[in-house]
């Protein structure tokens, strides 16, 4: 998961911060999307699934839960950040 650059969990088993919200859209995208289709490849379903969810999202509604901001400018601050942060970190190589 890391090498795609996808953080793993990082709540506890029954914890009601955890990934409640995400872990239900994708169960819904599952069962509405991708369940229902047989994909030739594995990237057409990924182009697939990217089409619907993009189209869904509206990414200049201002949103609180992200400190009144669209998810367009979230994602990019968040990657700036990541990116700085690993630039920033010692070379582990010996």
């Amino acid at each position: 998961m890391t090498d795609r650059g996808i953080l793993p969990s990082v709540g506890r088993t029954g914890s009601c911060y955890d990934n409640a919200a995400a872990e239900s859209f994708n169960a819904i995208l599952k069962k509405e999307l991708v369940n229902r289709k047989v994909y030739s490849t594995r990237n057409h379903a990924i182009r697939d699934v990217t089409a619907r969810t993009g189209s869904r999202c509206d990414h200049r509604r201002l949103h609180s839960a992200i400190d009144h901001r669209t998810p367009d400018q979230a994602d990019t601050e968040w990657r700036q950040q990541h990116k700085a942060a690993a630039r920033d970190q010692p070379s582990t190589t010996a």
